[in-house]
């Protein structure tokens, strides 16, 4: 397949969390044979950021201003066998016209931020990435949560047919390599500042590491406004890059996941960072949400935490422990989790009649439950 994209940004993963996952996805895609065309907005914001001016597995089209590139857009178009529009696009409503408005065999919308976008519908605010008509007319809707967010979009925004296409992991860029001094951790996080996501934080790393000065916390991620507030024993790093990011994850027994408020209220919704933690190996202590152990058995696969003291519990495990239930996470993950499951699944997806998807997508919850 040729398949051709409008999203937010691929080239810079530290102003999009999302980045890496969508590069796993084409390197996948890639592999199988398949022709990926992104076209991302060339942003002050994300260019002085970015780790990736090309990618050998994809076509990565910057653009300037919409007007100017919808030419090179139209014919791209003109011979793909899908268009993807997804959220948080800069020029969302403009390339979702174009989409539709092309003689396409599919036309997609994937948001990526599901719970986000009807949080801000259900609140009566504008959702400047989505066509203003809804979502009724592309022929299959895919969302990074799934569970009741799917239903959702069919009441709110009129999609027809809505699957669920998780978050994943790419192997050959997450695995488990020889620890690193500086990552040196009981506990560590990896993760921007989000306020939705700081009591979390403060009552699974940050009170703990006040109740235990002889241990060492480690927290990564951009935007934290007083990190210098924190206990002595907690190191700050304010980025992390992705090529670093399995030197991080292999340098702790114990590593947190922390979801934001509005999307554990939806449930199903795992983050990229909790498949990739999994892939190098590393125990993930994570908040809890309905459907976490749909992608994780807890206490065998994953440790769950709803207080300071159940993760105080969780850091004074046994390390043997701790790397047993990491070596279960990492088989769970490369049996269920990859990025080459996750291509094949929207392969199957784009492929598939119109009216077997919704079978579809049943089956790939019951095969990632086995």
């Amino acid at each position: 397949m040729k398949i051709v994209i409008f999203g937010l940004s691929i080239s810079s993963a530290w102003g999009n969390g999302h980045a890496t996952l969508l590069r796993g996805l084409f390197r996948a895609l890639n592999k199988r044979g398949h022709r990926i065309h992104f076209f991302e907005r060339d942003v002050p914001y994300y260019a002085a950021h970015r780790d990736a001016e090309s990618l050998p597995f994809a076509h990565l089209h910057f653009y300037s201003d919409w007007q100017v590139n919808l030419e090179l857009a139209k014919r791209e178009l003109s011979d793909a066998d899908a268009g993807i529009v997804t959220s948080y696009c800069p020029d969302g409503p403009d390339a979702a016209h174009l989409v539709l408005s092309s003689d396409l065999p599919r036309t997609v919308f994937y948001d990526m931020d599901t719970p986000v976008t009807l949080g801000r519908l259900a609140r009566g605010e504008s959702v400047e990435y989505l066509p203003p008509e809804g979502l009724a007319q592309f022929d299959l809707v895919l969302s990074y949560t799934g569970g009741a967010a799917l239903d959702q979009l069919r009441e709110k925004l009129g999609a027809r047919c809505v699957s669920a296409l998780y978050g994943c992991v790419d192997p050959e860029n997450h695995h488990h390599v020889d620890p690193s001094l500086q990552f040196a951790a009981d506990l560590s996080y990896l993760g921007t500042y989000s306020a939705d996501r700081q009591a979390a934080l403060e009552n699974l790393l940050i009170s703990p590491a006040r109740l235990l000065p002889e241990r060492n916390f480690l927290i990564a991620g951009a935007m934290y406004p007083s990190p210098e507030s924190w206990p002595a024993n907690i190191k700050y790093f304010g980025h992390v890059s992705p090529p670093e990011h399995s030197a991080f994850y292999s340098s702790s027994p114990l590593t947190l996941n922390i979801t934001r408020a509005s999307m554990a209220a939806m449930g199903y919704c795992p983050s990229g960072r909790l498949f990739e933690a999994a892939a190098c190996g590393t125990a993930v202590l994570s908040d809890w949400w309905t459907g976490l152990d749909l992608f994780f058995r807890p206490g065998e696969e994953i440790l769950i935490a709803t207080s300071t003291q159940d993760a105080v519990s969780a850091i004074a495990k046994q390390t043997a422990m701790l790397r047993r239930i990491g070596a279960r996470a990492r088989e769970r993950a490369l049996d269920c989790h990859t990025a080459e499951i996750r291509a094949q699944q929207l392969i199957d997806l784009l492929e598939a009649p119109s009216d077997q998807r919704e079978d579809m997508q049943a089956a790939v919850c019951l095969s990632e439950s086995a």
